[in-house]
């Protein structure tokens, strides 16, 4: 089985990846009001989030938990264009990192970016718990080529 993690690179790559996201939406007009200051641990969360949604270890779990995810996006109110934004950033940042090149790698990232992207827009809204998504934990993305081998 090849998971998105091992397939991207592992940590290292990811690492990269993130360092360069987070770069890039620190430096970014649009989503100013949403990442207003570096904080030291994100470069680091963000990696063990996209491992670990990507099938890698479960750091993320282990260490700030989902909880800590749905708690640092409530009263962003996050915008569409925010959203939107999100995820081109990203998909830049993954082109600048030198993870693969491969099509349904890519469709499968980019149908995960999407995804998290609207749950994070979803909780950044909910006043109350009942209007939060309803994840509670990392899901764990997979793609066509995790049932080959």
């Amino acid at each position: 089985m090849t998971t998105l993690y091992e397939f991207a690179g592992g940590d290292e790559v990811l690492h990269r990846l993130e360092e360069l996201f987070y770069t890039k939406v620190l430096d970014d007009p649009v989503l100013r009001s949403v990442f207003p200051t570096r904080q030291p641990s994100h470069v680091e969360h963000l990696t063990w989030f996209t491992a670990e949604s990507f099938g890698g270890p479960n750091r993320f779990t282990t260490g700030p938990g989902f909880q800590y995810l749905i708690d640092v996006h409530r009263h962003l109110k996050i915008t569409d264009e925010q959203r939107e934004r999100f995820v081109a950033l990203y998909l830049e940042a993954i082109d600048e990192a030198g993870l693969p090149d491969d099509d349904a790698f890519r469709a499968a990232v980019g149908e995960h970016l999407d995804f998290g992207a609207r749950v994070a827009q979803q909780n950044s809204h909910a006043e109350t718990d009942d209007q939060l998504h309803p994840i509670r934990e990392v899901s764990a993305w997979t793609w066509p080529r995790q049932s080959e081998n």
